[in-house]
This record gives C-alpha cells, structure tokens and sequence, in this order.
C-alpha cells in the first residue's frame, strides 16, 4: 500500500467528501480520510493507477490538483466560482423583482411573461449549469447532496411558469422570479460561506505560505570561488548549502555550518521570544532569523521537513470524524431523500386537504427544499476542528487525529514523568566514584550511554565525549532499566538503575550504576533542573481542577524534591516501564488519565493512557505512541491544549445544535407557507455562515 495525498477542487459539504469516499473505497482504496473544508484527500493505494482515479473523481464533479498545488484541470472559465456567479446573476433577478413594484413604478411591460422568461432564462442557464449537474453527479454517486433539492426547487419554479405562460393562465402562474431568486440566493449564500469557511484555514494557510519563499544557494566556479545564485526553495536538495541574511524567513530546515544567529520560531511554537542559534543547530524551514548571517547545509526538503510534517499531521486530523460527527453523517446521507418526499408531501397535503391553490402549493414544497441545509450537519464537526487544529498548530500543539481534540473533555487527572519533561533533562555530572581505573571507568560508561535514547544517558555521553569507545559485540537498550553490551571477549556490560541487582547496592540513590560481569563497578550522579515553565503549569492544571501526579523511574530522593518544588503532592518513584503502564491503566479505571512523557520507557504508558502528550524532542518511540504533540519544549502549552480540546468540543456539540435545531424548525415553518422561496433560500444560505462564524470564534475565545 502506497499512501497518497491530493487536494481536491469543488467539495463544499460532508455529502460531497461522502461521495469522492465512497467512490475511492469502491474502488478498493484503503484507509480513505476526505477533508471537505481544505479539499485534503488521503488513502492508501494498492497499485490502481492514479490517472484513472483522478478522472473518475472529475465525472464526481471535482477537480484533483497536482503535487504543485495548481490544478489539474484547465485553466479557470469565466463563472467558476460563486462570487462570478452570484454577481452575474443579481442584475437579472433584481430586474425581474421590479414587476413586484409595478403599481408604484409603472412598468407594464415586465407583466409580460414571455419578457420574464427571457429575462430568467440566463439565471437559469448558470444555476442548472453549477446546482443541476452537481446534483445529477451526486445522485449518479448515490450520495444525493443539497444541490439537489435546489435544482428541484429551481426547475419546479420555472416549468410550473413557463406552462402558465404557454397555457396564458395568468399571472397566479408566473413564478420565474421565484426560480431566479432561488439560484441568486443560493450563490450569494455559497459566496459568503466560502469567505466564513476559508476564514477556519487560515492558520494553516499561514503555515503553508511560509513553504514557498526564495533562497540564497551557495555554489563553487572552477576556480574554487563563492557564487550566490536566488532560487525557489523547492528546487533546493539536500546536502545543499545556503546563506541566510537577518530578517530573512529560513527557507527549509537546515544546519548551521558557520555563524551565529537569534531565531524566531513563532510559526512553529506560538514562542515569539528568540532563540539564539550556533554551529551544528538545527533551524526549522519558516522561522524568522531577527539577527545575524549564517551559511547551512540543507538537511530535508518537500514532506520531509518540520514544516510540511505539521501540516500534513493537521490536515489529517482535521479529516478524522470523532464519534459525535458519525451521527450527523448518518443523518446527512439519507437527508435530501427525505426532504424530498417532506416537499412532495407539503404539496399534496396544501393542495387537497388545506384547498390551497395549485400555485401557493407549489411555493411552500419549494421553499421545504430550499431552505433544508444538510450541508450545515455535515459541517459542523470540520469547521470546528478546522480551527480548533489550526489554532493548536500555531500554539506549538499538534494532535494527530480528532479524536484526541474531543478526549480533552473528559480528562480529570495528568500523570507527568519526572527527567526530561518536568526538568531540563539537560544534566551535568556532579560526582562519580568507582573501584576501577577512572579513565577506563568513564571509557566504559560513556561506550554504553553513546548508545542511549534517555536523558541521564545522552548527558553522559555529551560531556565525555572525545573518549575512543569499546566496540561492542552486541549492545541493546533495556526499557527503564539501562545499557546492557558485550564485548568480543564475552565479557558483560551494565549502566543502569539500581533495579537490575538491587541486592549489590549499598549506597542507594545515585543515578547511574555500572556493573562489569554483574559486579558492581561504580556509580554516577547528574544534576537536573526544573523547566522554567514547569511551576506556572501545575499551577494553572490544579487551578482548574485537574489533578497532577509525577511517575518516574528516578528516585525517591530525587522525585520528591522535584515534587516539592512544583507543589505535587503524589509521587510515585523507581518505576519499571510495566509498572508504570500498570499504574496508568489503575488511574484510567478511577478517572480519564493523560500520561505525559518524553522517554522511551514511558511508552507504553503513553499508549495505555485516554490521552498520550509528547514532547517534540522525545525519543521517536515516544512520539510514536503520543496522541498530542508539544512543540520546542512546549509544556507551557498544557493548559492550552487542555482548554482548545474543551472548547472545540463545545464548539462542535453547539454547531450540531444549530444544525438540528435549524432544519426541524425551518422545514415546518416553510411547509406551513410562512416564509416564501426567496426568504427561504437567503436562510439556507446564511444558515452555514452562521455555523462557520461560531467555529471561528475559536480563534479568539479565551479557552483556559
């Protein structure tokens, strides 16, 4: 299976992410997300030639774009959008509205039908043109969307008037400004949805304009000289060399070769503060260099890089459907039948049981049709997660599907690790002591840790490094418990906690234990330090009434101090990684439990928890297993990430009210003749705009 990622052009609600769904899993495509709001499609492909699904998504109505974000299809004609259309048709309608005025205006001649009709023909063209093939594609899908119900509207309107005129029944039979209003509105409605809905992608949009920008490539002439040519940063590969001038966006994740520099990550991790950068750091492609020149080796480039991993990781869970939407897609796929036998039913009941003229009848079915909007059920899930996943993104907090948006509601306890994610994990060695030669000690320590995923491990390494290494004949990392290798002479290598043979400890406490052939050899001690973000972010999670707990590996001693210091009063210390996943699954029994950590033995932990935090500089174990991202040591974003997945789902839980509430009251209302074809179709136009607003009152609502 090969995954592939298209936008797809023309998709405005969930009937049609339904129907191009449904085709690419009748098809046999796998594991097929479709993203109505940005026209992101993905799925794994088995081998069916691409070209060939393509065409058949343009029979569905829509347009795949290439892998250069242009469309595929021709160049755009005239009238391809709702805002051409909406303005092209208005002058027609308004004219015919006028006749509405003739006792005040005088204008007999658009009394006349055959003018009416001339005058509507073209408004009717056009919306045939767009609502009536979409709405014969759709039904051909078997996913009948809302187009439908306005090209029955439309079509009603207009037959019924141009048999009135034929038969010259009168005036009581001319409805041609109805069908011209009907398609007028609806543009206008579809216009103004575009703008709301667009409005929901505009952090991810943020975060994809900052992909293409130009850059300075370094090259070499023959005589070994310096030259700087300006290219598009999509031409660059890796390995590539780059210059990079203050006040220049960096055009792709590079490594600084030479210079110094302060950065503005922001984009990425909603940190406005600049960080400062030297020789062998990493810059993420986006950021902003405030001050400083540096030359960089391009290290990713296209999918690779930090950048676009953070879109696709949004844009994938903007197209998962959390539990609450699958019900609202039940109802949507089968919600244009229904209306349809709803407006049938409306004339028959108005014209034989209520004796109401044939005429009036048929306005009030019509208005049934035009004023239902299972668009707005299909929508209220996508946009609130469209903006509630935007707005993390840019905060530094990446979900990888919906579902852990929505888990946020209910999480009444978090369990953090101690080294790493409520400290620095940044340590320094403050003392050490061994029975062996202490060159051939550190040489042996630092051999092991070398290979190491954890902290404590990686530190160690870091500040013996330049020590010539023990070339291992076999090395393996044992979760929570440490480094074990042998060399080629069979002889056996430990560094670990105190837990691998407890019983040889004396002095218990220290950090690192080393034994050689299961003897004891030595131990080390490493300082840490708390996040300075840590205290602050405890504070505000008890404040609100989340309950906090430290499970570490580490100490007693060393757990408790940390504990202390943060004002968390329970610890749990020297835990196996089992005996943490068993702990986790107890907490989940009493309450819904999020783990966070950053450590290959907190794992499975991490996966066992409702919710699984990360940090972004985690072992890829870890990042793995994570349900939520925390980027550029992003703890402080907790609280927000807590208060964005509350939200959203009382976003989401408020647009499908709206929805709901919308269509039992409205589709009465019009069946009762209370509101005309014209007010009718104005309703179904704003009642989407409605729902796009309120999702993106995310953007700015205090959420924490």
């Amino acid at each position: 299976m090969k995954q592939v990622d298209w936008k797809v052009e023309g998709m405005t609600c969930s009937n049609c992410a339904l129907s191009v769904t449904k085709y690419l899993e009748a098809e046999g495509m796998d594991n097929v997300k479709v993203n109505p709001i940005s026209g992101a499609v993905s799925f794994n492909n088995p081998g069916t030639d691409l070209q060939q699904l393509s065409k058949g998504i343009k029979t569905l109505g829509y347009a795949v774009k290439d892998e250069h974000n242009n469309a595929s299809a021709t160049s755009r004609p005239f009238l391809s959008n709702n805002k051409q259309r909406f303005f092209f048709t208005l002058p027609f309608t308004a004219v015919l509205l006028l006749h509405m005025f003739d006792g005040w205006l005088h204008i007999h001649w658009l009394m006349n039908p055959w003018i009416q009709m001339a005058i509507a023909l073209p408004v009717f063209i056009i919306g045939m043109y767009f609502f009536g093939r979409s709405a014969w594609k759709s039904i051909r899908s078997g996913v009948p969307n809302m187009n439908v119900l306005i090209t029955i509207g439309a079509i009603a309107s207009f037959v019924y008037s141009l048999v009135g005129a034929l038969l010259n029944l009168g005036p009581n039979y001319l409805f041609f400004e109805t069908s011209a209003t009907i398609i007028t509105l609806v543009f206008l409605g579809n216009y103004l949805e575009d703008i709301s809905i667009q409005s929901t992608q505009r952090s991810i949009k943020a975060l994809t304009r900052s992909q293409k920008v130009m850059a300075h490539m370094i090259a070499f002439d023959d005589q070994h000289e310096e030259q700087i040519f300006d290219l598009e940063n999509t031409a660059l590969k890796t390995g590539d060399l780059i210059l990079i001038k203050t006040g220049e966006q960096v055009p792709i994740d590079c490594k600084i070769l030479w210079g110094d520099c302060s950065v503005n990550e922001s984009i990425i991790t909603g940190e406005s503060i600049p960080l400062s950068k030297t020789k062998k750091d990493i810059l993420i492609g986006g950021s902003i260099l405030e001050n400083g020149i540096v030359r960089a080796q391009v290290t990713a480039t296209g999918a690779d890089t930090v950048l676009s991993g953070i879109i696709k990781m949004v844009e994938d869970a903007q197209a998962e459907k959390p539990p609450l939407q699958k019900l609202a897609d039940r109802i949507s796929a089968v919600f244009v039948p229904v209306v349809v036998i709803i407006a049938v039913i409306t004339f028959l009941m108005n014209y034989f049981l209520m004796n109401i003229d044939a005429g009036s009848s048929l306005m009030r079915a019509v208005a049934v049709l035009v004023i239902s909007c299972p668009c707005a059920m299909g929508l209220a899930t996508p946009a609130a997660i469209a903006v509630g996943m935007g707005r993390s993104a840019r905060s530094g907090i990446l979900f990888r599907n919906a579902s852990g948006l929505e888990s946020f509601k209910k999480i009444q306890q978090i369990v953090f690790d101690k080294t790493g994610t409520l400290t620095t994990g940044a340590f320094t060695i403050s003392r050490y002591e061994t029975v062996m030669d202490e060159n051939e000690f550190k040489k042996v320590l630092f051999s092991l840790e070398k290979f190491s995923a954890h902290p404590i491990g990686k530190s160690i390494a870091k500040e013996w490094a330049g020590i010539t290494p023990i070339q291992w004949k076999h090395i393996e990392e044992l979760k929570g418990l440490g480094i074990k290798a042998e060399d080629t002479n069979g002889n056996v290598y430990l560094a670990g906690s105190a837990q691998n043979y407890p019983n040889d400890i004396v002095e218990k406490g220290h950090s690192v234990y080393v034994w050689i052939n299961h003897e004891m050899k030595g131990w080390v001690d490493v300082e840490d330090e708390i996040r300075p973000e840590a205290p602050a972010m405890i504070k505000r999670l008890q404040q609100a009434g989340i309950k906090t707990i430290i499970l570490s590996g580490d100490t007693q001693s060393k757990v408790q101090s940390v504990g202390e210091a943060l004002g968390i009063t329970e610890m749990m210390a020297e835990k196996s990684p089992k005996e943490k996943l068993e702990i986790i699954d107890a907490l989940n029994k009493v309450a819904p439990t999020a783990m966070v950590g950053d450590g290959i033995n907190d794992a499975p932990a991490l996966a066992k928890a409702s919710l699984g935090i990360s940090l972004s500089n985690a072992s890829q174990i870890a990042l793995q297993q994570a349900d939520v991202i925390l980027v550029n040591h992003g703890l402080k974003h907790l609280p927000e990430a807590l208060g964005l997945g509350k939200h959203t789902y009382l976003t989401i839980k408020q647009n499908l009210f709206w929805a709901f509430f919308y269509n039992i009251i409205a589709i009465p209302v019009a069946a009762f003749g209370y509101l005309s074809p014209s007010i009718a179709a104005l309703a179904m136009g704003f009642s989407d705009v409605v729902l796009a607003l309120n999702s993106a009152r995310l953007y700015v609502k205090k959420v924490f």
